[in-house]
This record gives C-alpha cells, structure tokens and sequence, in this order.
C-alpha cells in the first residue's frame, strides 16, 4: 500500500513548531503537539493528480490506513495514528475508542470501549453496531478494494461476503452499544494498528445502500461531503456535530476545503510555487517535485522554507513470479538482480536527491525493523559478469529475452522511467528486455490476480504502518494470497515455515519486542531473490505560502490537513 515514517527537514519542524495561527503562530510543545488557539476558519486547497479517496468515497473501499489523510476528515476510526512530526508520529492512539484495545486470549481477542458523545453528522449517536456493520460491509464483493488483513484474521472472514444478504460476522461481538470485541483465528499484535483503517469507520445500517452509499456516505469526522465529482473534485464542509471535545486528534482548523483533482504535477507545483491568489492556501496530497523544480527551490530561500521532505516507509521493486518461465528458476532471478543498476534507478526517479538505493525489502529506518543485507552485490552500475555466470548455469549461455510489465505513467516510480532504466542494465547481461506499458486503471487489476500476473513487473509496496507485518505480510504470507483479484503475494509463496514465523511475531503486542523478528524474516525471505528491491523514494512537496503546520506525516507521506491551518 502506501507510506510512512518521515524523517523531517529542518524547515518542517520548523513549520510544525509555528503551529495554528492566523500571523506569527506560536510554539508548540510536548514534542509537537499543536496549539489549536486561533486556527479556526478560512479555506483550505488542495491541488493533486489524482483523486486522495483512491476513486471511491465509501470507506469499505479505501484502502488507507493511519487515518489516511483526507478521508480522516469525513471518517473517523476505533484508533488513529498520532499526529505529530517526528518518531512519535509512528505511534497508534485512540480516536472514537477509549483506548488502542484491551488485548487478550494471547492477542486473538481485542475489546474497544467507545468514547462519549460521538454523532454522526446527522446527530445520530455512534454506536459499536454501526463499527461492525462498517468492517461487516467491506467484505461485501461489490465493495472491493480495502485492506486485505481482516479477511485473513477475523474468525470465519475467509467465507464471509458481507451483510448484505442478513449474514453477520460472529467474530465480531457488540454486548452493549459502547463495546465491540474481534475474534481473531490466529494471535495479531498489530491489531490496534489495523483498527486505523477506513474499515473501522462506523456506517450506519439505515442510510447504507451498498455501491450508492458512497454518493452520500455519514460522516463522523470534522467534515461532511457536500459534493464530490469522482477524480474532478471535492467540497467539504464542517460537520456540525463535531468538536473538538470528543476529538482530540484533528485540528480541523479550515471552515472549508476544497480540492480540485486530475490537475498535471508541472502545473501544481507551478501554482503552489507562485502561490497567487487561492493558491496561497492550497496544499498537495500526491505530487512532489521533480529534479528541475527541485534545483529551481533550492536557489530561492522563499520557495525553499515552504518545501517539506520526508522519507517513507516505501520500497520500489522488481517482483517475481516463479510460475512463468524463466523466472521458476532462481538463478534466472539472481541474474536479474545482479544485474540492475540502482545508481541509474536512482538518477531516472530523479537522483539522489529523491531516491536512494535499496537491497532490502523493509525500508531501512527502525520502526519497521530493518536489518541490513546485500545478497546480490551488483555495486552502483551492476554485475554483469555474474549475472551471466548465473545464466549459463540455468541454460542460456547466449543470454535470454524477457518481458517487463510496468505502468504508462511515472507517478509511483513503475512507469516508464525505472523500466527503461533496467532495461538498459540488464541489456548489459544478455538479458534482452521488452517492455510491456499498461494503464494506470488496468494496470493494478493484472498485476494483483495470479491468472494475468506477468513473469516480472515494476512496482511499488508502502507501509499501512510503521511496523514490519504489514510491510512482509502481504507480499510474502501464503495465506493472503488471492486468487480472483487484490493479491499483493506475486511470487505466491506459500512457505509454512515463513507464516509460522509470521504468526510468532504476530503475538507479540511491544512493537520494539517484534522488530528484529521482523528484520530477520526479511532478511530470510530475501535470499530466495523473490523481489529486486531498487529504491527508497525521498519525497519533498511543496506548500502555499499562507499554510501554516504543514508536516508530511509519519504514516501517509503526505500533509495531513487535518492538522493544516491557513490565513
């Protein structure tokens, strides 16, 4: 999925630390948390490539996780990620519970208490009732598209399609109106984790009609939709039956936001440069800036105080898939991955400056774990000798022609930039590359079903959090394979031995106890050469010049505007 982690610059802490105000701000404290005096009104812009609901506004279909920036302004969830810049940014805490779940039965139950006051936008009291029919509906198969873990955990959720047909999840219990308890088939410490994602907003059973409910979903954050034209725009305005009283994690500064979707990268980053007029107070959730504008920023002080950098949990990557030849053979796959040159990887995502090397599959910052390792030395520019010293070995002394499947655009570093860039290296090594270019919407449905998987693509893996489960999980736990759609296993390992290691960690419910499980298991898995990791992305966006708090945030890798405020 998508991002986490941020490491911040200088000039963000320093945006953070101005905190709300209309003028001058004024310091934060206790490491980042933000004061809400005088933060109140005005409108908020949002200027991105795509729609940052992911082409859907109903949450059984959004696959975020953390609070997931702007769908955390109409959803809330049982727990959120903690808004502040920094390591403390990684950590999970309350939003409509009381607390991150009372854990027993060895981490395969979880019990969340509701906080008091909560409504929906229409006034209605939020009840547990309204939790489960939220998570119940997201295994509905007209709803596709959310996160893949609940499936696989929740007691009988590999049979269950929805409740729609007046089936419920007995899993998932409601003894009162302010309690809800999950039955897990297997011991999941990440569970508090999992519980940030749009799933785990509550849906009220009266108002949902299945694939409609999404032209006017229930809002039960800070804002409600007043319109939403699918990848064109959005307008949010306040939900009256929210305050901050019984929500201490949003700001919610704005009295209006408004985006504006499909608009070009060059063309943001040109607004949000020259910050005339309403661009002033506008912001981008999805688009960084490229090399050139980088140079131009960096040469301007008064551009260069609004430009936000952030490193994410994200790995860019070759994957596998040994069921098409010649890629069953190992050796084929070590060939490949001695011979990528990362260095021209990282000069075609836009050089150093946004990218760095990767030979791991977990991103190499703590939270997740990351233990370092280099199976494959290839150095900056690749190993071609022995890469055709692997392929003589597996048959092809004259070297071989393989398909490459990537993306048509450049937008998540699997489009035709990076492929081109392999091409090249492996050329270097026999290995003669046909690129194959697929559509953004097609590509993700070919690339995640194992009956039209190709034998190797590009693509790209971000956390759902900040820690290693959800990283290695569905890539590499046989279980999590999916056969009609959604698979993210590509290789389809099926390894006992590795999702019996998976279900060890996962019964450990310290995050600092788990990580160096976590490394290791990566650091096992990758001498099977299932994937070529390339690269880290490094990512730094750009602001209007009246925002104020702008912060890439730890999960999401991008401005929460949840915590943004404007002039």
């Amino acid at each position: 999925m998508r991002r986490t982690a941020a490491l911040l610059t200088t000039a963000a802490l320093l945006a953070a630390a101005a905190a709300c105000s209309s003028d001058n701000g004024s310091s934060s404290s206790g490491g980042g948390a933000f004061d809400a005096k005088n933060c109140q009104g005005g409108t908020l812009y949002i200027l991105n490539q795509s729609d940052p609901t992911a082409h859907h506004l109903d949450p059984a279909r959004i696959y975020t996780s953390g609070g997931g920036a702007v769908p955390s302004l109409i959803f809330r969830t049982l727990t959120t990620r903690h808004r502040v810049p920094g390591e403390a940014g990684d950590q999970v805490v309350p939003d409509l519970a009381t607390d991150t779940g009372k854990p027993s039965d060895d981490a395969k139950t979880w019990t969340y208490h509701l906080k008091d006051g909560l409504k929906f936008d229409d006034g209605t009291p939020i009840t547990a009732k309204d939790i489960k029919w939220g998570v119940e509906r997201s295994f509905a198969p007209e709803l596709p598209g959310g996160i893949p873990y609940l499936r696989d955990w929740l007691v009988g959720g590999e049979d269950y399609k929805g409740p729609y047909k007046g089936k419920e999840l007995d899993s998932i219990q409601t003894p009162d109106d302010k309690t809800i308890v999950f039955k897990l088939r297997k011991p999941e410490g990440d569970f508090p984790y999992v519980a940030t994602a749009t799933q785990f907003a509550p849906v009220p059973k009266a108002k949902d009609d299945g694939t409609g409910y999404e032209k006017h979903p229930v809002a039960s954050g800070p804002y409600k939709v007043q319109s939403h034209e699918q990848d064109k725009s959005m307008v949010l305005v306040r939900n009256p039956y929210w305050s901050r009283a019984v929500d201490d994690q949003r700001l919610a500064c704005p009295d209006r936001i408004e985006g504006t979707y499909g608009l070009n990268a060059a063309v943001i980053n040109q607004r949000l440069s020259s910050s005339a007029g309403k661009d002033a107070n506008a912001i981008t959730t999805d688009t960084d800036l490229s090399p050139a504008e980088l140079a131009r920023i960096t040469n301007d002080p008064n551009l260069k105080k609004r430009a936000v950098k952030g490193e994410f949990g994200e790995t860019d990557y070759i994957a596998f898939n040994p069921k098409v030849k010649p890629f069953d053979d190992i050796r084929v796959r070590e060939a490949v991955a001695y011979a990528v040159s990362r260095q021209s990887v990282v000069n075609a995502a836009g050089g150093s400056s946004l990218a760095k090397a990767a030979t791991t599959f977990l991103p190499d910052q703590a939270a997740f774990g990351y233990q370092p390792y280099d199976y494959f030395p290839a150095g900056p520019g690749g190993n071609a000798a022995k890469a055709k010293e692997l392929l003589a070995q597996a048959g092809h002394p004259n070297g071989l022609t393989v398909t490459l499947a990537h993306r048509n655009a450049d937008y998540n570093h699997d489009g035709p930039a990076v492929a081109t860039a392999v091409q090249a290296a492996l050329k270097q090594a026999g290995i003669n590359v046909n690129l194959k270019a697929y559509d953004d919407a097609s590509y993700g449905d070919t690339i995640q079903k194992p009956s039209t998987e190709p034998g190797m693509f590009v693509t790209t893996w971000g956390a759902d959090w900040p820690t290693g489960g959800p990283f290695l999980g569905p890539i590499f736990d046989g279980r999590q394979i999916l056969k009609d759609g959604g698979n993210f296993n590509a290789s389809q390992l099926n390894d006992p031995k590795i999702n019996a290691e998976f279900d060890a960690i996962n019964k450990i419910t310290d995050p600092a106890q788990a990580r160096p499980r976590w490394g290791a298991l990566d650091a096992e898995i990758g001498k099977q050469a299932l994937t070529v990791p390339l690269i880290h992305p490094i990512y730094i966006r750009l602001t209007g010049k009246n925002v104020k708090n702008a912060y890439l945030d730890q999960w999401r890798g991008s401005y929460d505007p949840a915590m943004v405020s404007v002039k």
